[in-house]
């Protein structure tokens, strides 16, 4: 079988039969007025953060869901898109989908806001999507795409590019490693399905979605997600897998580079009461003011000592220079 076969009868398997701990992420730490989460919802949430971010989901967006899993965070977002076919939950397993609709079927008993309709549950891979170009505001998809070889990773985020509508978001949550993988567990077919083993590093991560021509990224959360220890899988030092939860915008790419926002911060330290770089940037002396990490890395040479740059807190929702 190829590494996608091995993956499809792993999640058919887990569809039918759910692995609670499976994954890290069994609760979703949203809590939202009037959402009840059925139980079998919940033991199928195969997740390693979230990609429901309410800020970016006003006026009712129409979601694609890649991947729908138990249907948990398809459920989430037909929260704030209450019409007809306002998410759509697409995934190659049968089993999944089928357990799927089961779970949404369940929601709607249990929520006298959701309606099954809200939700619509197609068969395709993320390969594939079956949408038209630029047709839907937001793409998501929870601890999948790190699943794929880096080729296929590729292809899957150009994908996406392609049907998100200009100023769409794709919202990810993926497993990142702190060092490159060995490749002895790389090729392991069953960890990187489990999604162990086929994680890049954050540079490599992000530079994969600048290169499928997503110009803004911004980083909502970076936390620890599992330890591959060296006994079980045959590591000279324990290996840190990280969770990182990111918004990427379909914008033009400036000519300088993308926009990368983790949460750095620039506090002016000169003499005078402002400083403006003439490129749109203005800091105000003594006020930290929220920059993406190439004009934080500008503002830095240009400056030197007359200006503060915070670390990145890998926590940011909005507002900054660009």
């Amino acid at each position: 079988m190829t590494y996608l076969e091995t993956a499809a009868q792993f999640y058919s398997e887990v569809a039918q039969t759910p692995q609670v701990g499976l994954c890290c992420v069994q609760s979703t730490p949203m809590q939202l007025p009037g959402l009840k989460i059925p139980q079998q919802m919940q033991e199928m949430n195969y997740g390693c953060g979230t990609t429901v971010h309410p800020a970016e989901l006003a006026n009712q967006p129409t979601v694609l869901y890649v991947g729908v899993g138990g249907g948990l965070e398809a459920l989430q977002f037909a929260y704030f898109s209450r019409r007809p076919g306002a998410v759509i939950a697409v995934d190659p397993v049968d089993q999944m989908r089928q357990a799927a609709t089961r779970n949404l079927e369940i929601a709607a008993k249990e929520n006298p806001w959701f309606d099954t309709n809200f939700v619509e549950i197609r068969a395709g891979d993320a390969f594939n999507l079956p949408v038209t170009d630029a047709s839907v505001d937001v793409v998501a998809q929870n601890c999948l795409f790190n699943i794929f070889e880096p080729e296929d990773l590729t292809c899957a985020l150009k994908e996406a590019h392609r049907v998100l509508k200009p100023g769409g978001r794709l919202q990810m949550s993926d497993p990142i490693a702190t060092r490159p993988i060995p490749s002895h567990l790389q090729q392991d077919e069953r960890l990187r399905a489990m999604c162990l083993s086929g994680a890049l590093t954050y540079e490599q991560y992000i530079q994969r979605i600048i290169n499928a021509g997503f110009g803004q990224i911004e980083i909502r959360a970076r936390r620890p997600y599992r330890l591959l220890d060296c006994q079980t899988y045959n590591l000279e030092e324990p290996l840190l897998l990280e969770s990182l939860d990111s918004v990427s915008f379909k914008v033009t790419i400036p000519a300088d580079g993308a926009c990368v926002f983790t949460g750095k911060t620039a506090i002016y330290a000169g003499v005078e009461s402002f400083f403006d770089d003439g490129l749109g940037h203005i800091l105000q002396r003594g006020i930290p003011a929220a920059v993406c990490d190439k004009t934080a890395a500008k503002l830095a040479a240009n400056l030197g000592e007359n200006v503060i740059i915070t670390n990145s807190t890998w926590y940011y929702t909005g507002g900054g220079c660009c």
